[in-house]
């Protein structure tokens, strides 16, 4: 049996994206510029669809369940010409926790605690947190989420779980994909033979 593909798409910018804060698993809606994100991530999708010939009625579509990614989603369907409400959520795909840093900006969680974010900095993917989770924990659950898809599924979620799904699949490792950009806007397809971004 092939092996699914995933279409990612991170959730549109917020407030505290544009401040540099830890958002982890506190709910923070869209701005007007994460709509703009969602609904050009939308449109991209529209087109690797017809370039693939999927059949979207074949596609499942997931969400984290933190209002930013959902609300992306439901921008994502009606540019699809989609009921904007019809997709499941998965609470495996929510946001790395940080813990004590949620809220913080990376200055102020270095001041709070300079030992703990000088070891974080090196140790990126094990440390966690007060409170949080680390990389290796997202990882494992991101495993267990990819190993119970059967279709080609539309998934919107946050940067810390397309770091650990990338390192799950083998295309990043701890080191390399500890700090890697997710950008907004755009459409990671994870596939068999490698992952693409499109944006």
């Amino acid at each position: 049996m092939p092996l699914p593909t995933i279409y990612y798409i991170r959730h549109g910018e917020t407030s505290w994206n544009a401040e540099g804060r830890l958002q982890g698993v506190q709910d923070i809606g869209l701005n007007e510029l994460g709509r703009r994100q969602a609904a050009h991530a939308g449109r991209v999708l529209a087109d690797l669809l017809a370039r693939d010939g999927c059949d979207m009625a074949a596609l499942s579509f997931v969400a984290s369940p933190l209002i930013r990614a959902r609300a992306t989603m439901e921008l994502v369907r009606a540019e699809l010409g989609l009921p904007q409400g019809d997709y499941a959520l998965d609470s495996r795909l929510r946001e790395i926790g940080y813990g004590a840093w949620e809220g913080s900006t990376l200055a102020e969680a270095q001041a709070a605690d300079p030992a703990l974010y000088a070891r974080r900095q090196t140790e990126k993917w094990t440390v966690s947190v007060p409170g949080g989770e680390s990389y290796v924990d997202v990882q494992v659950r991101m495993t267990g989420w990819y190993r119970s898809v059967t279709a080609d599924t539309v998934a919107v979620a946050h940067g810390g779980t397309a770091r650990a799904l990338m390192v799950a699949l083998g295309f990043e490792t701890p080191a390399s994909a500890a700090d890697l950009f997710i950008e907004q806007g755009a459409v990671y397809v994870f596939r068999a033979g490698g992952l693409t971004k499109y944006s």
